[in-house]
């Protein structure tokens, strides 16, 4: 009894202690300074491709189609015959009219004799002026009639001729509109497939009004002009890629800018040329196409997931003195791999929130540990900037 007694002061007296509040430690984050590296500027727009020539082939003159001599869609050669159209009724007028011709030519040699004969006579007061007069004649209208016939014989092979339809340049056939043995031409010119030239090949696409001003500004700074861009064919190198393509395979340069502003798009339409050997690339694909316009030499990266938005625009969180974070504003450029340029907001001492980003609340203190950026691509993708040479030359 006397031992349950001794126990209660010392319960009595635990009760009468107060619970202090221990605050908890600070949340760990994950931090590193941002990469610095060397990154091409691009400005990037989307195009599509166009051959270089597109002409059809047709039938000029009627006659059955005797045979097709290419495959569909092969790629030709320039003269490679395509078609052959019956040729026996034309070689028969290129033969009719080369008689006549002989015919026409025998008699001007039967003429021009007779006009010397009366012209001899003539001189000696034997023959009449006006039997001399009409040999003169006879002479004249039998010239004309060689020059007709040669005329005629010029037509029957012109038509001879368009019996064989042939490549106009080297480029690929599209699949063939007739087939041996239909009747061609009958109501005028029947078109029986279409040639494309396609290496190179054509890629147009548009930039803005204010981007061509920058280009223009940008030349003149140079001593050059819009004018001299065209006229003296200075190289502008392009990139293009397909759109599900993350690299920029195809190169070419710049070979045509409009002389005007599309009124109705407020666009300037440009064309660069690429080499297309090996046919990888056909007309009317849309493609994203690239243009370098300067380069950053100390870049700044951090890595995409630490990139956040409101609605004042990206951010990112900072671990500044004391281990305080900070809410940065941020001017973002295009990813590079799993790394994003940041082309204002940051110095390339601050130290970026890049794990446990939730834990990291503005203005609280945090237990920072050392961490790294991921590594740079192997083929950077491109940053954004404006169309103009030179943009971006400086440290951001």
């Amino acid at each position: 009894m006397f031992a349950a007694l001794s126990c209660v002061p010392f319960v009595l007296s635990g009760c009468k202690e107060q619970n202090k509040y221990a605050p908890p430690p600070p949340a760990k984050v994950t931090v590193a300074p941002p990469t610095q590296a060397p990154v091409t500027l691009y400005s990037e727009f989307t195009g599509n491709t166009a051959p270089v020539a597109s002409v059809d082939l047709e039938a000029r003159v009627q006659g059955f189609l005797e045979s097709v001599d290419y495959l569909d869609g092969e790629a030709v050669k320039k003269g490679r015959v395509l078609f052959k159209i019956e040729r026996a009724q034309y070689q028969a007028q290129v033969d009719l009219q080369q008689a006549q011709l002989d015919g026409a030519k025998a008699k001007q040699v039967n003429t021009q004799r007779e006009y010397d004969r009366q012209s001899i006579l003539g001189q000696k007061d034997v023959a009449t002026q006006r039997a001399v007069d009409d040999a003169q004649t006879n002479l004249a209208t039998a010239i004309a009639q060689v020059a007709a016939s040669q005329a005629s014989l010029a037509l029957a092979k012109t038509s001879l001729d368009y019996t064989t339809v042939s490549a106009p340049f080297d480029g690929v056939v599209t699949r063939r509109l007739a087939n041996p043995g239909a009747l061609v031409g009958s109501a005028g010119p029947t078109k029986l497939a279409t040639i494309l030239q396609v290496d190179p090949l054509y890629v147009y696409f548009n930039i803005t009004e204010q981007q061509q001003i920058n280009l223009r500004d940008a030349l003149a700074k140079q001593g050059k002009t819009l004018k001299d861009l065209r006229e003296e064919r200075l190289e502008m190198p392009i990139q293009v890629a397909l759109s599900s393509d993350a690299a920029f395979e195809y190169s070419g340069k710049i070979d045509y800018i409009a002389p005007q502003i599309d009124s109705s798009t407020g666009t300037l339409q440009l064309r660069g040329s690429l080499p297309n050997k090996d046919v990888a690339l056909v007309p009317g694909l849309f493609v994203r196409v690239r243009v370098a316009v300067g380069k950053i030499e100390d870049a700044l990266l951090v890595d995409d997931t630490a990139v956040m938005s409101n609605q004042t625009g990206s951010y990112v969180m900072v671990v500044g003195n004391n281990n305080v974070v900070e809410q940065r504003q941020v001017t973002p450029g295009t990813r590079e791999g799993a790394l994003r340029v940041i082309t204002s907001g940051l110095t390339k001492d601050d130290r970026v929130v890049i794990g446990g980003v939730q834990r990291a609340i503005a203005g609280n203190t945090v237990n920072p540990v050392a961490g790294a950026m991921p590594a740079l691509p192997s083929a950077p993708k491109p940053a954004p900037a404006a169309l103009l040479p030179g943009a971006g030359a400086t440290k951001p």
